[in-house]
């Protein structure tokens, strides 16, 4: 659960009732049933978002804040004179600022995403703080984009990946992205945040928050369904679930039914038992080591690594392939 993650699903409700219908009723078909991550965060979504990275409970933001400010100077001393830094997902949040300000070499910012305006909205940000950067957002699906705004071409480029957004892709989802970022960012490198596999007590509390956040989050996802694709799911007759999977070494969250019910998607209808668990998303944890093998696989190779001391999570430095 990241704000990153689902940037690239910001978007307005005509821009994606089309594909949200289609993925809902492709997702409900399946066993188990499911809902895709991505939907969650439209304006009500990604205000509940933030109100979870202010919790006690949920370590994840303020601890990569901390890595970063902590380690900022060390970080910007990986990245070359001139280069362009490429988020993935759009940014203009403090983790982005914190970066730009340790790294004024950098000459060129371009936050990748498919949401518009989540594009203007980090374009304006950025270029209202930092004038001397010329800042090229590039509308595209970051997780597969194939190619760079003009602006970068011929410079060194290193991307930005933070919030373990990484964590949201199944195993073959995160091997595919990064052999795509490192042919994208090829010469230059990659910063990358990664959450770590710890105690699964403060693991459950994260996501399971004593003021319900989280819950209300999680159910916005069938509330967003209602509004934009008229269904007609009862939010009272759904429970929010979190829990650690150890033997996958996830977060799984669900929805599960309180009863038996029927919900129609774009003209289909599916039955939903009681007992019966909507799978909403996963959140991978990592070990050092293997985020590591797994950028090793992804045709990068490892620099350094920073953790705080509770070793709660991690930022890597990977180089890319030449």
């Amino acid at each position: 659960m990241n704000l990153h993650a689902a940037a690239s699903a910001g978007t307005t409700p005509d821009q994606t009732t089309p594909a949200f219908a289609s993925d809902a009723i492709a997702g409900l078909t399946q066993h188990p049933k499911q809902i895709p991550p991505k939907y969650f965060y439209d304006a009500a979504g990604s205000e509940l978002f933030e109100q979870i990275t202010r919790l006690p409970e949920y370590y994840p933001t303020r601890t990569e804040i901390a890595l970063l400010r902590g380690a900022a100077a060390e970080m910007a001393a990986e990245i070359p004179d001139g280069a362009a830094l490429v988020e993935f997902g759009s940014g203009a949040s403090v983790k982005t600022r914190v970066l730009l300000d340790a790294a004024p070499q950098v000459a060129v910012y371009a936050p990748i995403d498919i949401s518009i305006s989540a594009l203007e909205a980090a374009a304006r940000a950025i270029g209202a703080d930092y004038p001397a950067l010329t800042v090229a957002p590039l509308r595209d699906d970051f997780t597969n984009a194939l190619s760079l705004p003009d602006e970068a071409q011929g410079r060194p480029v290193v991307g930005f990946f933070p919030g373990s957004t990484i964590g949201n892709f199944t195993p073959a989802e995160a091997l595919q992205f990064l052999r795509g970022a490192a042919r994208l960012l090829r010469g230059g490198g990659l910063l990358l945040g990664a959450d770590l596999v710890k105690d699964p007590a403060v693991l459950h509390a994260a996501y399971n928050d004593a003021q319900g956040v989280t819950a209300a989050f999680n159910l916005n996802l069938l509330a967003r369904a209602n509004r934009e694709l008229g269904t007609q799911f009862d939010l009272s007759q759904f429970a929010h679930s979190a829990f650690y999977n150890a033997a996958l070494r996830r977060i799984e969250m669900h929805l599960v039914s309180r009863r038996r019910q029927r919900v129609e998607v774009g003209g289909e209808c599916f039955e939903i038992a009681e007992g019966q668990n909507l799978h909403t998303e996963n959140s991978y944890k990592f070990t050092v080591d293997s985020l590591r093998a797994l950028a090793v696989r992804a045709g990068f190779k490892p620099g350094p690594v920073w953790t705080d001391e509770n070793r709660l999570f991690s930022v890597h430095w990977l180089h890319a392939p030449d």
